[in-house]
């Protein structure tokens, strides 16, 4: 049985743990979080008896084998390496990490301590864009020639679901989930982005932070592709997110409207909504969605061995790339990520 331990007990550590508690290999035996409080309403909730705050003292402590870091991004660096260091594997919330030097500090702590790691980038899980991937790969429409891809949050998500937004940016929130399923649709990774940014209106509302960001992306084998992210979508959209892709090829086309599916739509006489059964729901009790794939797959190639469906590297090159646009809407230049081979 594989034993879970948890760091971050908000909204995502809740999810983590019905997925461990539902997996047949897996159980959760600790929760961490600087909320003592939060920790331990988090361990009531799911009959835990050990809680800790500090995650160093957990990890000396507490008989796990791998632990799940559900903080924000800007969190991650220092528990990742201590993890790491304690002989511990992991899964780590997107992004790996939000600064270039930790990107290669936690790389070098895990191979290091010859642990195994992966990056939540569930949307390699989204049941359509999983399909588009395996038709791709077939080779049957050609090759890739050009991308669209837009997935943006209503604006509640920046100003009330999430109290560290001026700590964070939408593209790492956003962007580094976009960023990984266009590379790995592909199959290429950056050569050159160009971006541009909009700010104005968080701040306007006090929250330091850029609105939206849109880029141009260059890939390796030729592909030109355009990515948006943002937040400030209007909160009476019909979903929390606005997500659109869609793909040219030698042979054919494809789109996905990942937003307004039209599997189901809710009218009443005051709102018209989509409700997610795509993302994360349940099905007689039990966790289901994309979104809970991968955890679900972390813990299966965790126990047989198998490599993981998103390797570390991939995750590094997505910050660094990330990084890279992040320079060119400041700069206003065209910029090569430093990636790593």
């Amino acid at each position: 049985m594989l034993k879970m331990a948890i760091v971050g007990a908000g909204t995502w550590g809740e999810s983590h743990a019905r997925i461990y508690a539902d997996h047949p290999g897996a159980e959760v035996v600790a929760i961490c979080d600087a909320d003592r409080e939060r920790a331990e309403q988090f361990a009531a909730r799911h009959h835990l008896n050990h809680v800790y705050t500090d995650c160093r003292e957990m990890l000396e402590k507490c008989d796990c084998d791998a632990v799940a870091i559900v903080t924000p991004d800007f969190l991650h660096t220092d528990l990742a390496i201590a993890c790491a260091q304690a002989g511990k594997h992991m899964l780590i919330e997107k992004p790996l990490a939000t600064k270039r030097e930790d990107v290669f500090a936690i790389l070098e702590a895990v191979q290091k301590a010859g642990v195994r790691a992966m990056v939540d980038l569930h949307n390699r899980w989204n049941p359509p864009f999983n399909l588009v991937r395996q038709m791709v790969e077939s080779g049957e429409y050609g090759a890739p020639k050009t991308a669209y891809f837009r997935l943006n949050d209503a604006l509640w998500v920046a100003t009330d679901m999430l109290s560290w937004t001026a700590k964070s940016s939408i593209l790492w929130f956003l962007g580094s989930h976009s960023l990984d399923t266009l590379s790995w649709i592909v199959g290429s990774r950056p050569a050159e982005v160009f971006a541009y940014k909009t700010e104005g209106m968080l701040k306007g509302m006090g929250i330091d932070a850029v609105d939206a960001y849109q880029a141009q992306i260059r890939y390796e084998n030729g592909v030109i592709a355009q990515m948006e992210n943002g937040w400030i979508t209007p909160n009476g959209n019909s979903n929390v997110n606005d997500f659109k892709f869609n793909l040219v090829l030698e042979k054919g086309k494809f789109d996905i409207d990942a937003s307004s599916h039209n599997l189901l739509q809710l009218t009443t006489d005051k709102t018209f909504t989509t409700p997610d059964m795509l993302v994360k729901n349940s099905v007689f009790g039990r966790p289901a969605g994309f979104a809970f794939e991968s955890i679900r797959s972390f813990v299966d190639c965790l126990i047989s061995g198998e490599e993981f469906h998103v390797s570390l590297k991939e995750a590094a090159n997505v910050t660094l790339a990330i990084l890279a646009i992040m320079e060119s809407a400041e700069t206003g230049k065209p910029v090569a990520p430093k990636l790593i081979d």
